[in-house]
């Protein structure tokens, strides 16, 4: 009894991987609204997140963007051998972000970027056929950057600075498929790590090669998240002396990975505005995830995830002066590979259908809002490493989702 609870322990390691790998391209409505587009377009202080080196070319003094969104998703899993049919209960998420820029002369600014790049929160119905694996999982990541911007010539600026990233996770799920207590509870654990800092830091270049286009680059460097001293608290494991198991603290690095993007854009004429922007996420950091226990367990956990790819565009209207209107599209690839599936965060390839708009409420304030429609590819897929008695168990189905994004924000100039 003692091996298979430590083996259920040790195979926490997959949820907290793939939830802090989980990526939530929401930093702004502007961008959003054009398909995540940002790197080579100046039209706000959300160039503070995308590419600070931009920063310089904004016109104003002082400016200012801020908002949210309300992300709400669909997760269902299917048995097709059986009929079984379960939908994850997921809380309406919310990240945000503020972003401001501040020109000290007309080759220099600096600038603060706070956002919520990371984040995901999963609910499962209780005693699912996955609960062995996920009950439910709540992740947040906070980075916090200041930020400078240098001009070195009319063709060409720099920006970037440090990051200060503030991250907390928290996972629930049963031991096996079978175990319980006396009176018929399942046997669960819940893993706690709050209060995690760690930094990193980005680098960034735009570039105008001729008049009316910018080629903009910007990279983020990957963020090892050390969780040290969390709590595991084991509830409703049979108080007998084949299972000794008691709450216990743990250790673990749960990465973020380095991403690089790249951009080009193109003002037509007065009115319309092209993007596109390329995306490279470096997941294959997540080669495994190693986790240490205080009571003296220790576990290698492969991922073998892939770096991914994702692809993006976005147009901007000037239907009147005070109205501006946004549409874009993007395909994102998933990193996780066959047999590597879990129910934690289910994500495979995406596609999003963006749309979006600002209306000037002021001489100096505008309002922004954006729309998304993420479509994510049916499929069928497994976990494979699972294991209970030396044995392994693979947990498999069919998997659909979706999810609706809407966001609301401010930008203010002087």
């Amino acid at each position: 009894m003692r091996k298979i609870l430590i083996l259920a322990a040790m195979t926490l390691a997959g949820a907290v991987t793939y939830a802090g790998g989980y990526r939530v391209s929401v930093q702004g409505n502007r961008s959003l609204a054009m398909g995540h587009t940002g790197v080579a377009v100046v039209n706000s202080a959300e160039l503070a997140f995308h590419n600070p080196a931009g920063l310089v070319y904004l016109e104003n003094k002082l400016a200012i963007s801020a908002g949210a969104t309300a992300v709400f998703s669909e997760v269902a899993w299917q048995n097709q051998q059986y009929g079984e049919i379960y939908r994850a209960d997921n809380p309406v998420g919310t990240p945000f972000y503020l972003n401001a820029a501040y020109k000290i002369s007309d080759d220099f600014s600096v600038g603060l970027s706070v956002t919520t790049p990371y984040g995901s929160t999963v609910e499962w119905p209780t005693d699912w056929p996955g609960s062995h694996l996920v009950n439910n999982i709540s992740l947040q990541a906070f980075y916090i950057q200041p930020l400078v911007a240098y001009k070195i010539s009319d063709f060409i600026s720099i920006g970037g600075g440090p990051i200060l990233v503030i991250g907390s996770v928290e996972f629930n799920r049963n031991l096996n498929r079978t175990l319980t207590d006396l009176d018929g509870n399942r046997s669960n654990v819940t893993i706690d790590a709050s209060g995690v800092t760690e930094f990193g830091w980005s680098a960034s270049a735009m570039i105008n090669p001729a008049e009316g286009w910018r080629i903009g680059v910007n990279y983020r460097s990957e963020v090892i998240m050390n969780a040290e001293g969390g709590t595991a608290d084991f509830e409703n494991v049979p108080n007998t002396p084949l299972a000794p198991f008691q709450d216990t603290t743990f250790d673990a690095a749960l990465p973020m990975p380095a991403e690089l993007a790249i951009g080009v854009s193109y003002q037509m004429n007065d009115k319309w505005l092209f993007a596109f922007d390329y995306n490279r996420a470096f997941w294959g950091v997540y080669e495994s995830l190693d986790i240490q226990f205080a009571n003296g367990v220790e576990s290698v956990n492969p991922r073998n995830y892939q770096d991914a790819n994702i692809w993006r565009f976005g147009a901007q209207y000037a239907a009147t002066d005070k109205l501006t209107l946004r549409v874009g599209y993007y395909y994102d690839e998933t990193p996780v590979q066959p047999g590597y599936f879990a129910p934690e965060t289910p994500r495979n390839d995406s596609q999003g259908f963006t749309a979006g708009l600002s209306l000037d409420l002021a001489p100096r304030l505008a309002l922004d809002a954006s729309f998304a429609y993420v479509r994510f590819s049916e499929v069928d897929a497994s976990y494979d490493h699972y294991q209970e008695n030396g044995v392994t168990m693979p947990f498999g189905g069919t998997y659909k989702s979706n999810a609706f994004i809407a966001g609301l924000g401010l930008t203010y100039n002087l």
